[in-house]
């Protein structure tokens, strides 16, 4: 009997986080809820903006400088608003973070796939970069609006694009490689989404350019909203792309766990 107390008053000195329970991750969370919370937040941030301009302001946020009719607001007049530049950063702010962790796995996913070929080691730390840059292009014009200084914002908006597409055609190039030996059927559709949305987002950059050059030339009615439209899908594309780290990790999962060497036994 009295041993039996004297466990029972060892167990309830230790706490919760005694014995065995110390060694449990403390987070974890399979990588396919955690690219699709990642990609949501920012998805949610930019359909929140969009539908408030133009429910609340539409008159400012359709606003072109030549006062031609222009029926929908480009991304930049969305999130310079109040209270939508606030959602934004919000969303984009929270949504940062897990988009660094996703480009640091990529490359850690490629230095073990590619540990014997140095042109695809190189490319997978340009990569990297690339990745890096474009979120932090994304912080820079998120957080610095149109209305406040108007060159950081464009200078964020140039970073966050080149590195954008620079990074998907890195990865269609890492993937098309990794296709040549695949391992599990996954990977070949992983390539192939990729590519496809790669396709698709070049596609939408270049309608964009051009209406926004001939915009700026002509001042024709409507063309800025072509424009809009074609930087909705831009963005959507590039979500959509990102996405694709649903095929390429969805086994894996996310932890937050004691190291082995600082368990304590």
């Amino acid at each position: 009997m009295p041993s039996t107390c004297c466990v029972d008053i060892y167990r309830m000195l230790q706490g919760p986080y005694g014995g065995l329970d110390k060694d449990k991750p403390l987070i974890r969370l399979p990588f396919t809820h955690f690219a699709v919370g990642t990609v949501l937040l920012a998805l949610t941030g930019l359909l929140a903006c969009l539908a408030l301009s133009l429910l609340y302001h539409f008159e400012e946020s359709t606003y072109t400088h030549c006062h031609v009719p222009n029926y929908l607001p480009s991304i930049s007049a969305s999130i310079s608003l109040v209270p939508e530049r606030y959602i934004w950063r919000c969303c984009i702010g929270l949504h940062s973070a897990p988009r660094y962790l996703v480009a640091l796995a990529y490359f850690s996913f490629y230095w073990g796939r590619f540990a014997r070929r140095r042109l695809e080691l190189l490319l997978s730390g340009l990569a990297l970069l690339c990745g890096l840059a474009e979120n932090t292009g994304l912080l820079l014009l998120t957080y610095v609006a149109s209305t406040e200084t108007y060159s950081v914002h464009k200078n964020g908006f140039i970073v966050f694009i080149a590195s954008s597409q620079l990074h998907m055609l890195i990865t269609c190039w890492l993937w098309q490689v990794i296709k040549r030996h695949c391992i599990h059927p996954e990977e070949v559709t992983s390539y192939r989404w990729k590519l496809r949305i790669f396709m698709f987002n070049i596609s939408c950059c270049i309608a964009a350019a051009y209406f926004f050059i001939r915009h700026n030339k002509y001042c024709e009615s409507g063309i800025y909203t072509l424009f809009a439209l074609c930087e909705y899908m831009v963005v959507l594309s590039n979500m959509a792309f990102h996405m694709t780290a649903f095929l390429d990790f969805g086994s894996k999962e996310v932890m937050v766990a004691t190291r082995p060497e600082d368990k304590r036994y």
